[in-house]
């Protein structure tokens, strides 16, 4: 995972692996678990939607503290979980545990699954695989580990919701490397049309709503200041009075977006795509 400009890649070769190694940094900052605990629903839902049935294997790539792999393992599936922040998997271990459901984490890399070919009937990935930095490779590792036939479920913000705004409001104070293709590209239908269309019989694709809920815009920015590893190093890499207008612009973003509008508690929806693909 990792923070970069909401725009195509340029005709920058970028260094994929210094990129990876900050990105592995970048996310194991803060806790992310502390943010995924808000948008729990989008994983419940795509699990959902891939129609998991008892008894299949289900891959979690970038699985962060298992949202979506308790999500796949409560419809009595076995579930691998796949992340390269170890502190996130102790997490998912724990909230696993806690439940007595079938979840094995894994240490790994979404680029590069340590796992084997076709041995996996579904395969899911929450706003996870959207930010490795290689896309091509990315996808090319979910369709290989799932077996023909078999059902790819995705969740990624959209560009133009709330989230891909306050990347681009980040990125406009704090730039992402060069050359490296926006995350917020897996939010559109065309861009995974291009990564999975010549490995699918479907893909079907619709928009839905993740509310953010807080007790005000500036509520919001301390949390994802203090526990967001792309917000919190962005803040790290600027100075005090850059700090000051990072805060300002991202706490007036939320407040554009706020739709409760009366001065209180905020409710702030952001704009994902669900996407479900079935394999040939």
């Amino acid at each position: 995972m990792t923070t970069t400009h909401a725009t195509p890649a340029t005709s920058t070769t970028p260094d994929l692996a210094a990129v990876k190694a900050k990105q592995q940094k970048t996310w194991s900052s803060g806790d992310y678990s502390v943010i995924a605990t808000q948008i729990q629903l989008p994983s419940d839902l795509i699990a959902e939607a891939c129609d998991l049935r008892a008894g299949w294997r289900v891959l979690d790539v970038a699985c962060g503290s298992g949202n979506a792999s308790l999500a796949a393992a409560r419809s009595g599936t076995h579930v691998v979980g796949v992340d390269y922040v170890p502190e996130l998997l102790e997490k998912g271990r724990a909230r696993a545990t806690a439940e007595n459901l079938d979840v094995e984490f894994r240490l790994g890399d979404a680029e590069d699954l340590p796992v084997a070919d076709d041995s996996f009937d579904a395969a899911l990935s929450v706003v996870g695989s959207m930010f490795a930095p290689n896309h091509q490779r990315t996808a090319a590792e979910l369709v290989r580990a799932v077996r023909p036939g078999g059902v790819i479920g995705l969740v990624s913000w959209t560009p133009a919701g709330f989230i891909g705004q306050m990347f681009r409001t980040i990125t406009s104070h704090v730039p992402g490397p060069k050359g490296v293709q926006s995350p917020m590209l897996w939010g559109t239908e065309e861009h995974l049309a291009e990564l999975f269309g010549a490995a699918a019989a479907e893909i079907r694709s619709v928009e839905r709503t993740a509310v953010w809920r807080f007790h005000s815009p500036e509520d919001l920015v301390d949390t994802f200041r203090r526990w967001y590893g792309p917000a919190l190093k962005a803040f790290e890499a600027l100075d005090e009075s850059g700090k000051i207008a990072l805060a300002a612009d991202l706490a007036a973003l939320a407040g554009d977006w706020d739709r409760n509008k009366d001065g209180g508690s905020v409710a702030i929806p952001a704009t994902y795509l669900e996407t479900v693909i079935t394999l040939r």
